[in-house]
């Protein structure tokens, strides 16, 4: 569940900067990093551009720091359906196709 929540924020979290930039939402934003009301339109953009990449770290950097709180599990235990296989096909003895030639030259008809 914690992915989902991560992928909608990693996608959200940008365009919400972007847009909130673009229509002037953020202006105190911009103001208290730079000290200037008023940016060039490059130079909005590219503080816009820059705290989107940093707003994608910041919910990758939460993504692993939630994932690194998880509990961990015992030990992985194998299929015991598969096990059981697996020794089976280790005692039962190999042909090959050389066995399989040699077997059928040495029948009589």
């Amino acid at each position: 569940m914690e992915i989902f929540f991560a992928s909608a924020a990693m996608w959200m979290a940008p365009v919400a900067i972007l847009y909130a930039f673009n229509h002037k939402i953020l202006q105190k934003v911009s103001f208290l990093i730079t000290g200037s009301s008023e940016l060039s339109s490059s130079s909005q953009t590219l503080l816009s551009g820059f705290l989107a990449v940093l707003s994608v770290n910041l919910v990758i950097v939460f993504y692993i720091i939630m994932a690194m709180k998880e509990p961990s599990t015992s030990q992985p235990q194998p299929d015991p359906a598969f096990l059981a296989d697996a020794k089976a096909s280790i005692s039962k003895p190999v042909t090959t196709k050389r066995d399989d030639y040699v077997q059928d030259r040495n029948k009589v008809d």
